[in-house]
């Protein structure tokens, strides 16, 4: 049973614009989970179509429940490939991307459509698919319905990251703004905060018993 998802998104930037961006989207604010970005191919073709293939490296927490599936040292780390067609006189570009890490776990593979809004030429509209599958005998919907939750959500900040780009690439003010911060900035203290209460806690109740 393979899990499908749609959705359509939409970029208020030419289409040239958001193809300069798609090469230089890394590192933004919103993808700290991407480590390293490698080509291991591209080309030319006779039609001017430029073919690329990329490798990324990207941390990817699994749940607890999960963890148990994956060996120790590769619980963190997702590889994955991407493919990519940019057609300059069509004015069209086709991405996709699946992992080659843990795919008998979980299989996510990503199709993306940059072309250019009918409605306006001066933006750029995203078609984007996704299919994901797991082969793991009683817990493939819990893991399909996982990795599409997860896949919702990366959607979310590839989108924020790419108008992020595109703001810098324009000389404007990035997207992110300060309550962003303040608010990511909080939650780490928070976090901290909870984690040295632990350890005070943790140390009060052994001086109970010396």
């Amino acid at each position: 049973m393979v899990k499908y998802f749609c959705c359509a998104g939409l970029l208020r930037s030419t289409w040239d614009q958001v193809c300069i961006a798609f090469w230089q989207r890394y590192p933004n604010p919103y993808s700290n989970h991407v480590l390293t970005e490698d080509i291991i191919f591209r080309e030319v073709t006779p039609s001017n179509c430029l073919i690329s293939r990329r490798l990324l490296t990207k941390t990817s927490r699994a749940p607890r429940w999960m963890e148990r599936y994956l060996p120790k040292k590769m619980s963190s780390l997702a590889y994955i490939i991407e493919d990519s067609i940019v057609d300059p006189q069509k004015r069209t570009m086709t991405t996709l991307t699946w992992n080659i890490t843990h795919a008998r776990l979980m299989s996510v593979e990503e199709r993306c459509e940059y072309g250019i809004n009918p409605e306006n030429g001066s933006w750029t509209q995203i078609k984007r698919q996704a299919w994901i599958t797991s082969n793991v005998y009683g817990l493939s919907r819990a893991i399909q319905e996982f990795g599409l939750a997860r896949f919702k959500t990366s959607v979310t900040k590839t989108m924020k990251g790419f108008e992020y780009v595109l703001a810098k690439m324009q000389g404007e003010m990035p997207t992110r703004t300060l309550t962003e911060t303040a608010t990511e900035r909080a939650r780490e203290t928070a976090l901290a905060a909870k984690e040295k209460a632990k350890g005070l806690a943790s140390h009060a109740q052994k001086k109970q018993y010396v």
